[in-house]
């Protein structure tokens, strides 16, 4: 992707309204995104993915190049949606970063033994915020090659 201009699709599995804010504001100070498509738990997750229930139509549901998955949400937690993405030949080259509030150690082995490309933990400050944003968009949008 280096070199191309392409529009970033990144889809943030959420359900804190207020870090879905942030993080949309986060992305925009940091220039990232063109494109941020938030859902709010792991059953919406699949259905963006799977273009089910609300998402029938492509159009609405862009595949995207970055996933930022929650660990702890409602229906279905980020754990079982990683398994579920991973598992799937179509859906598994997307990267899937975890952004969540957990320190716990077993966590962090559990989400790379499962198949996360990257592990963050939140950061408390939207500063902190802006600045890990700008480190994931200049990573995974301009020196990773990604497949398209």
């Amino acid at each position: 992707m280096k070199g191309r201009q392409i529009t970033v699709t990144i889809l943030m599995a959420d359900d804190d309204e207020d870090d879905c804010m942030l993080a949309r504001e986060a992305l925009a100070e940091s220039r990232v995104a063109n494109e941020l498509h938030i859902v709010n738990d792991g059953e919406e997750l699949m259905d963006y993915l799977y273009h089910r229930g609300m998402y029938t139509h492509k159009s609405s549901a862009p595949r995207p190049h970055l996933i930022l998955l929650d660990l702890n949400m409602p229906k279905k937690d980020g754990r079982e949606a990683l398994r579920e993405i991973k598992a799937d030949p179509h859906l598994r080259q997307i990267p899937v970063v975890i952004l969540t509030t957990s320190k716990a150690e077993e966590d962090v082995y559990s989400s790379y033994n499962l198949g996360a490309n990257s592990f963050i933990i939140k950061p408390v400050t939207f500063a902190s915020l802006v600045e890990v944003m700008k480190t994931l968009g200049k990573y995974w949008f301009n020196i990773v090659e990604l497949p398209l």
